[in-house]
């Protein structure tokens, strides 16, 4: 059996960890995140979200399914390198196309295999995201961490316009039209405008630097903000065509780094969470029905509204905007994080997860139907 290429692992805080090359040779630096998710590894990689991101799955086994041609989220791998501690050997699966570390080969994505990923993971946890190098072709660690504390932080970082579409498109509706929705792509995943597209709405996908005239040429009757990487606090573009759009009363739904940029646009504020929360199995409450929700996460950045922190309870009373009133709808069990506000006097809610979800879970799909309901309301207005 040949003997893989050793590959070493190096954390801002100097924490190394040994392993083996896994996917292209080469070195690579992110901020270090580790993903909770027993399955999907194909929907994560190509996540536009995780671009600059250095992905640890805490699940033992990766690529025992291999890849396929119909799971991604986008055109390609987004994420800055991959951590595993044991790649199938073989991926089998019925619909498998191709092995995972060739596709990671052949997109030139670094990783690194063979490494303590629990050992990882409870750093990370402990002492918060920060960022790391992996590297195939250097050994020495002094050397690679000087590269790593040279690397760009996350804080700070404006990454929409690496990810979004360089033009327009459109995916129509299935079945009988009924709406239209200009979609601002800020690392739009495919199975937004799928799911939308599956309530008779076509969408209008169109480039993060958009204009409220570019919104309205559409003839949208919504706008959706998508998902998307980096630091919120940098996105005042997408806060200022927010705002328009609360302004002229268009229905607005925003998800994840779209919530956050409509948390701006009411006149809160954001704060970097301290390691995150990415994987398939987060619970959120809905204050509206009480229920409990399985859900898909990945946000590193979240919503500050008065009267609450990061693992504080957050307040049910209605917060005073210029918008009106707006109330938060939707609590992570794990720490009170926002995770979702819901407008009272402007028709515009959003949620900090995904209910979009690919490869799961759906217990969020409803949020779809919201979405459509309050367009229906406005046109009947």
């Amino acid at each position: 059996m040949t003997r893989r290429r050793s590959a070493i692992l190096v954390l801002e805080d100097g924490r190394t960890f040994h392993g083996e090359a896994y996917g292209s040779v080469g070195e690579t630096f992110g901020e270090a995140v580790f993903n909770t998710g027993m399955t999907g590894y194909q929907e994560t990689l190509t996540d536009p979200s995780y671009h600059r991101q250095v992905v640890v799955q805490t699940a033992p086994h990766i690529g025992n399914t291999g890849v396929n041609e119909e799971d991604d989220e986008s055109a390609g791998i987004w994420v800055a390198g991959y951590v595993v501690r044991d790649p199938a050997r073989i991926g089998s699966n019925w619909r498998a196309t191709g092995g995972l570390e060739d596709r990671l080969a052949a997109e030139g994505v670094v990783g690194i295999s063979g490494v303590d990923t629990r050992a990882l993971t409870r750093h990370l946890r402990e002492r918060g995201a920060m960022r790391v190098g992996i590297s195939s072709v250097d050994d020495d660690p002094r050397a690679l961490l000087a590269r790593v504390r040279q690397s760009p932080q996350m804080v700070g970082a404006d990454l929409s316009a690496a990810v979004t579409t360089e033009k327009p498109y459109v995916v129509e509706a299935q079945g009988p039209h009924r709406f239209t929705v200009a979609a601002l792509d800020l690392g739009i995943k495919r199975n937004v405008p799928r799911r939308l597209a599956a309530r008779g709405v076509t969408t209008h996908v169109l480039p993060a630097g958009s204009t409220i005239d570019d919104l309205l040429a559409t003839g949208a009757d919504a706008v959706f903000f998508s998902p998307g990487p980096g630091d919120p606090a940098t996105a005042d573009g997408p806060v200022a065509l927010a705002q328009e759009v609360l302004r002229r009363r268009i229905p607005l739904f925003g998800i994840c780094f779209g919530s956050q940029i409509l948390g701006r646009a009411l006149g809160f504020g954001t704060y970097k969470l301290g390691y995150g929360h990415r994987g398939i199995n987060q619970p959120v409450l809905d204050r509206a029905t009480g229920k409990v929700e399985v859900t898909s996460h990945n946000h590193g950045f979240a919503v500050q509204v008065p009267g609450a922190g990061q693992g504080a309870v957050v307040p049910d009373q209605v917060i005073e905007t210029e918008f009106g009133g707006v109330q938060v709808s939707h609590v992570c069990l794990n720490d009170n994080v926002v995770e979702g506000l819901r407008a009272k006097d402007v028709p515009a809610f959003t949620v900090q997860y995904h209910p979009e979800a690919a490869a799961g879970p759906h217990d969020a799909d409803y949020l779809f139907d919201r979405f459509a309901e309050l367009i229906e309301g406005g046109k009947n207005a």
